[in-house]
């Protein structure tokens, strides 16, 4: 990295951790991603020096992976597979709602030039915004769009419903506590070890997620059979909030606002739908499931993993539930979204 880039991360830490604070002064929600999140994101659009920095997102994506993985006790693992039943529908809505959402961006487009079915499809789709990116890419569609799709919809997620969940007064409903309870310094130095090696592995493996998947998957493994090695400290916990805030704030250029408008205003308008629908369906869900609706509303909402998750954490709404809904779906809609885009072509030629 160089010497000018540096002093602008420096710079931009700097400024995430005083918005931190100042939100935390303020008793706002989740105010080590949130405060971040907003002060880097208005930052960069306004044109200020502040840049992101890949090293310490996937530090903050392990940190988040780690603490959720801690959750999975043996007793969390049995009931997390009881509801299973309740999981595959979460994946079935994510893959309506998004295809749905496809469909409302496309009409309300049409004038964009160059906008194809890939990339309202992509744009659309409830996956990890760089998985949908490469995909669209390799089906033709436009990836600027379908990246600032995905930035809208995630930052409207992050700040819209922990903010109506504080408003609500829910917290924490359906707890869950990790099994490990403090700090050991030496079990947590084999964790950091046995976690990374697992996320660089997966990188290696071109595996989507990998800094989240592969520390949750050994700390996951770890704590269900009984080997507790140590907590994580919650400055880890603040600080992995605080670089995904970061990151997430980073994507919003000075050019983003330039961006097609009427597409981001149909990006923020399908979502808050999109958020309203889910909560819905989440409602019904519970009345079938002995989930509690607030956990239901989380597992179903169409946020990205690690910021879903880590809001589940802060305000103690089923965590492991929260998590299994959103390592399955994301894994279903990585493995899907390009077999089902193809079949709906040849379908769409066919006719």
């Amino acid at each position: 990295m160089s010497w000018p880039r540096l002093r602008r991360v420096a710079l931009t830490l700097v400024v995430a951790a005083l918005a931190a604070l100042l939100c935390q002064a303020a008793g706002a929600p989740l105010p080590w991603m949130i405060g971040p999140l907003l002060a880097t994101a208005v930052g960069c659009m306004a044109g200020a020096p502040l840049a992101g920095s890949t090293a310490l997102r996937n530090a903050g994506q392990w940190a988040i992976g780690t603490a959720l993985g801690l959750y999975f006790t043996p007793q969390v693992v049995g009931t997390v597979a009881s509801h299973w039943a309740a999981i595959l529908a979460g994946i079935a809505w994510a893959l309506a709602s998004g295809t749905a959402f496809g469909a409302f961006l496309a009409r309300a487009n049409r004038d964009i030039p160059g906008l194809d079915r890939a990339t309202t499809y992509f744009a659309s789709a409830i996956g990890g915004a760089s998985e949908m990116a490469v995909l669209a890419e390799r089906h033709g569609g436009r990836i600027d769009l379908v990246a600032s799709a995905h930035s809208v919809r995630v930052l409207m997620v992050v700040v819209l419903i922990p903010l109506a969940f504080q408003f609500a007064g829910i917290h924490g409903a359906d707890p869950f506590v990790p099994g490990p309870r403090e700090v050991r310094p030496a079990g947590l130095l084999l964790l950091i070890v046995l976690t990374s090696a697992a996320s660089l592995l997966l990188r290696r493996l071109n595996k989507p997620n990998p800094w989240v998947l592969g520390s949750l998957a050994v700390a996951a493994g770890l704590t269900a059979s009984g080997i507790e090695l140590s907590a994580l400290p919650q400055w880890m916990t603040n600080l992995g909030q605080l670089f995904i805030g970061v990151a997430l704030g980073s994507r919003f250029t000075p050019d983003f606002l330039h961006t097609a408008p009427r597409w981001l205003f149909s990006v923020a308008a399908g979502t808050l739908v999109m958020i309203v629908a889910s909560a819905g369906f989440a409602l019904l869900l519970s009345r079938w499931s002995d989930v509690h609706a607030a956990t239901l509303m989380l597992g179903t909402s169409p946020g990205g993993i690690a910021e879903m998750c880590i809001t589940a954490k802060v305000l103690q709404l089923g965590v492991p539930i929260v998590t299994a809904f959103h390592v399955t779906r994301m894994a279903a809609v990585v493995l899907l979204a390009g077999p089902l885009f193809r079949l709906g072509e040849r379908r769409r030629a066919g006719a």
